[in-house]
């Protein structure tokens, strides 16, 4: 994240390489040489902000601009000579991604049984007006040269948290899939609302919840084949049975009985087989 050429303010390295890839939503420009007549070039899904000393000059779109100072200008021969290289405005550029970023962010949450659920979810956003980049800039706390989306995430997190245990808390668990739409709905709500403080404006949101226990997701797999509670026990015990080769599987998946060894056979007598009346006893 090298700057490029000097009197040239840009997201490029000197290289040629693009700093501002899909992680990164907000880029401070690491040099503080800038001085007027240096050209502040603006990619195409960027904005950026101008600032002097904590106050924000101006909002910039796609394009290439001269800088001039608000007083009176400094040529860069003259900050070179008198003030070191670094204007006494001290300028600062920081770029605003405005490509659609995606975040993805994991958690748990409690069904009405307190069974542990897990969620995924991605939710879409981007910046879309300079006045959104203003507010990123203002809200947005920095350290470094760069905000990345998982700092964003941070702030994001606890909110997706809370709106997906409104719902799944009072939800039976074998009902928390039949609630999903409602689910993503609270969820896309919540954090348009806390995320729009920011300058940030969510698109989409995508929400997946599943039983955490491998156990848990087996069985409600089973009832979903019409299988009682008992039987699905039944089953999966069944399976698990046959998966280490025991034999008596089938009979547990059926509820029938395992019997040890062969049944016990009727005896007939020899005479009998033979057609000859046996002899009288004395």
């Amino acid at each position: 994240m090298a700057p490029g050429i000097r009197g040239v303010i840009s997201t490029l390295t000197s290289d040629g390489k693009e700093v501002m890839g899909p992680d990164i939503l907000m880029y401070h420009y690491p040099d503080n040489s800038i001085v007027s007549g240096s050209l502040l070039t603006v990619e195409s899904n960027h904005f950026c902000v101008l600032k002097s000393r904590g106050a924000i000059l101006n909002v910039y779109e796609t394009g290439q601009y001269s800088i001039t100072t608000p007083d009176k200008p400094l040529i860069g021969s003259i900050t070179q000579a008198f003030f070191g290289g670094q204007s006494p405005w001290q300028y600062e550029a920081l770029y605003v991604n405005r490509a659609k970023l995606v975040i993805k962010t994991r958690g748990m949450a409690l069904s009405r049984e307190m069974a542990e659920l897990g969620y995924e979810v991605d939710y879409y956003f981007h910046v879309a007006k300079k006045e959104d980049a203003v507010s990123l800039v203002t809200h947005m706390p920095q350290q470094g040269h760069a905000v990345t989306v998982e700092e964003v995430n941070k702030y994001a997190a606890p909110v997706v948290e809370q709106a997906v245990n409104q719902i799944v808390q009072v939800t039976p668990l074998e009902q928390v899939n039949e609630k999903i739409h409602e689910i993503t709905q609270i969820v896309h709500d919540h954090l348009q609302d806390f995320m729009k403080v920011f300058g940030i404006t969510l698109d989409t949101v995508k929400v997946l919840v599943f039983p955490k226990d491998e156990r848990m997701r087996a069985l409600i797999s089973l009832k979903a084949f019409g299988l009682s509670e008992l039987d699905a026990v039944r089953y999966y015990t069944a399976i698990l049975m046959a998966e280490r080769g025991v034999v008596s599987a089938p009979n547990m998946a059926l509820g029938l009985p395992f019997n040890i060894g062969v049944n016990v056979q009727g005896t007939m007598a020899l005479d009998s087989m033979l057609g000859r009346t046996p002899a009288p006893k004395e």
